[in-house]
């Protein structure tokens, strides 16, 4: 089944080689001038998001929240800025990856595989009889994104439901930030990996603690890595 991605970058010569360079693949593309038509077309049906952050009038950060408030489709952030904090920002965002221009169009395919294969691994809701991993309030469905926190669904990104599964799967097992990457970004680990993961357990903390400064779920093992904190 071909996947269905929406590149919404302001720079026509951009937005064209994204689309070209998509087509070419094989991916069904469409594209959007600005954020406040790509908000207008992110449907059910897509894949994927690639979103330009900087951007007139809605930029990618304020339509990637908008988006989030109704799908979990990936997004992908386009950026000329490089530094660790507008990464955070993106990621923080409801982003799942970034790439910083300038870009090789090997890099964006590379990206692109990445993030579909994630989603479709997570998506592939086939008739399995449903398990599930309960630890303190948290019941989590070992086969499909469902996570309820007592008798309240949270809904959490791909990437955090894998995250929050794999501590909940190993619990007596201290994950570095480079076991975490590598288990679900299943790309190699590089030094600046670690702000992902760092956003990403601050992201999933949000959701599932009372406290999120003083967490009961996810624990910080200094210098060592993370672990769920209920048996």
């Amino acid at each position: 089944m071909t996947s269905r991605i929406l590149v919404v970058e302001d720079d026509q010569e951009i937005r064209d080689l994204l689309r070209m360079s998509l087509v070419r693949e094989g991916y069904e593309v469409t594209t959007a001038k600005d954020g406040e038509q790509g908000i207008e077309l992110v449907n059910e049906s897509l894949d994927l998001v690639i979103l330009d952050i900087m951007m007139p009038g809605i930029n990618g950060l304020e339509a990637c929240i908008r988006i989030r408030e109704r799908y979990n489709v990936p997004i992908l952030f386009l950026t000329a800025k490089s530094g660790t904090l507008d990464k955070t920002e993106g990621l923080l965002a409801g982003g799942d990856d970034y790439l910083t221009k300038p870009f090789s169009v090997q890099e964006l395919l590379a990206r692109v595989i990445a993030l579909l294969r994630r989603y479709t691994i997570y998506q592939d809701k086939k008739d399995y009889g449903e398990t599930f991993l309960i630890g303190g309030r948290l019941k989590v469905s070992e086969q499909f994104n469902d996570v309820w926190k007592g008798s309240q669904k949270i809904e959490l990104s791909d990437l955090e439901y894998g995250l929050l599964k794999l501590l909940m799967t190993r619990r007596n097992k201290i994950f570095s930030a480079q076991n975490i990457y590598e288990s679900i970004w299943k790309e190699p680990y590089f030094y600046s990996s670690n702000n992902t993961v760092v956003v990403h357990i601050r992201k999933l903390r949000l959701k599932i603690e009372e406290d999120p400064a003083k967490p009961a779920y996810i624990l910080t093992e200094w210098g060592r890595g993370y672990r769920f904190g209920h048996s």
